[in-house]
């Protein structure tokens, strides 16, 4: 299903966009060697609530997880990209952490993702995947104009991360989001431009650039969500809601502080 939203489910879009962003926001100050992937998940539940905000993972059970993913928010370190199931590991220094986040308030939902290095140490190369996909995401909004095609945002986003020597994975990219959090159309992390749905004012598409250092293959964890790098490199995940609008794209989970 597509979904086109009213003028009236945006500005409702607009106030839970901005809500993940500030939770992330959040979290990522929070976040310092030494705490518990586990605390993460804790704060995250206790915002969305606070909120009167309802979670879209808790209960989430897709075709591609091990039953309900039963927690609140993604956190992938290091090595793991996407759908990381928090557990009790303790971060350390420059440790590159992925919090990926989804909500749902006054029935519209919206889902954006943050990569950040844990503590002072900066190691070059998570520097970079970081910076990649931040670009990539960036070029994917400048493409997502009125009447471009999902392409056009693909091969924005895949030349960037392309160009920056990376392998791209095409098994899981962005999507349409609105009354839920997943819905068509795909969009690929690399494409064809011109081709694909054509992009009309009142749809919201979740941006999602992410790249493994060296490798486009994944490999699951024991506990059937943690997706990881089959080579063990490190990874980068980075993600915005968006809105198509007549002027342009609108970026809807940006914090607002």
């Amino acid at each position: 299903m597509i979904e086109i939203l009213s003028p009236a489910q945006l500005d409702r879009a607009r106030r839970t966009g901005a809500l993940v962003g500030d939770i992330l926001q959040t979290l990522r100050e929070r976040s310092s060697p030494g705490t518990n992937l586990l605390d993460i998940d804790r704060w995250a539940r206790d915002l969305i609530l606070e909120a009167g905000a309802e979670s879209c993972y808790v209960d989430y059970a897709p075709s591609f997880g091990r039953g309900p993913f039963g927690h609140w928010i993604c956190t992938a370190v290091n090595d793991a990209v996407l759908h990381g199931r928090p557990h009790d590991l303790v971060l350390g220094d420059g440790d590159l952490l992925t919090l990926d986040l989804a909500v749902t308030l006054d029935g519209v939902s919206a889902d954006a993702a943050i990569s950040f290095l844990v503590g002072d140490s900066r190691p070059a190369e998570s520097v970079a995947l970081i910076d990649a996909t931040e670009r990539a995401l960036a070029a994917g909004i400048a493409a997502a104009t009125p009447d471009a095609r999902i392409g056009d945002i693909s091969h924005a986003i895949g030349t960037v991360l392309t160009e920056a020597g990376y392998p791209v994975n095409l098994e899981y990219g962005g999507h349409g989001i609105g009354s839920t959090m997943h819905q068509d159309p795909h969009v690929a992390n690399a494409g064809r431009p011109g081709r694909g749905y054509r992009l009309r004012p009142g749809l919201l598409l979740a941006l999602e650039p992410w790249v493994m250092a060296d490798t486009d293959q994944l490999v699951t964890d024991a506990d059937g969500w943690t997706l990881r790098s089959a080579t063990g490199a490190r990874t980068a995940h980075t993600e915005h809601t968006i809105a198509i609008t007549p002027a342009g794209p609108e970026i809807l989970t940006r914090a607002t502080r």
